[in-house]
């Protein structure tokens, strides 16, 4: 069963009433990221690619087609006794954009990021709603501690990018 928005809210911050919806919280765009070098993935390891951070002009990212790192502006905390689950918002899609997650296990805790892969050239802002962050009951025997655990809390939550 996916919560209500309201009940999404106590667990990402900061949030906006404008960025409440029924059934989930939208995320902000905090950063974009150009993948330079490859990563790999192995059955007991993973080593990520370099990444290098892409500047704002007037505000705006300006994406050819191609994929990219997309940080997300809030903090998230995936509470005991749920999953979470990051959505593209539609206005994205219908721009020709999307953006793809993983899984988010109970217990992280962070500033995630998803794959924003652009099909046809978009412009997005800093800082608008590219996302949405829903929240699921489940089951689970353990939360999570994996090497993501607290991404980006050290910052601020703005790049300056």
């Amino acid at each position: 069963m996916f919560r209500a928005g309201a009940v999404v809210a106590d667990h990402v911050s900061p949030v906006t009433e404008e960025q409440v919806q029924p059934n989930g919280v939208d995320l902000t765009l905090d950063g974009v990221e150009r993948f330079v070098e490859p990563g790999r993935i192995g059955r007991d390891d993973k080593q990520l690619g370099a990444r290098e951070p892409l500047a704002a002009t007037d505000g705006d990212y300006r994406l050819g087609p191609g994929g990219y790192a997309a940080t997300y502006a809030e903090r998230v905390a995936v509470p005991e006794g749920h999953v979470g689950f990051v959505l593209p918002r539609s206005s994205l899609m219908r721009s020709g954009a999307t953006i793809d997650t993983a899984v988010w296990d109970a217990g992280y805790e962070g500033r995630g990021e998803g794959l924003l892969q652009v099909h046809s050239e978009v412009h997005v802002e800093r800082g608008a709603r590219v996302a949405q962050f829903v929240l699921a009951r489940a089951g689970h025997e353990e939360t999570y501690d994996g090497s993501y655990q607290g991404e980006r809390l050290e910052e601020d939550g703005a790049s300056g990018a």
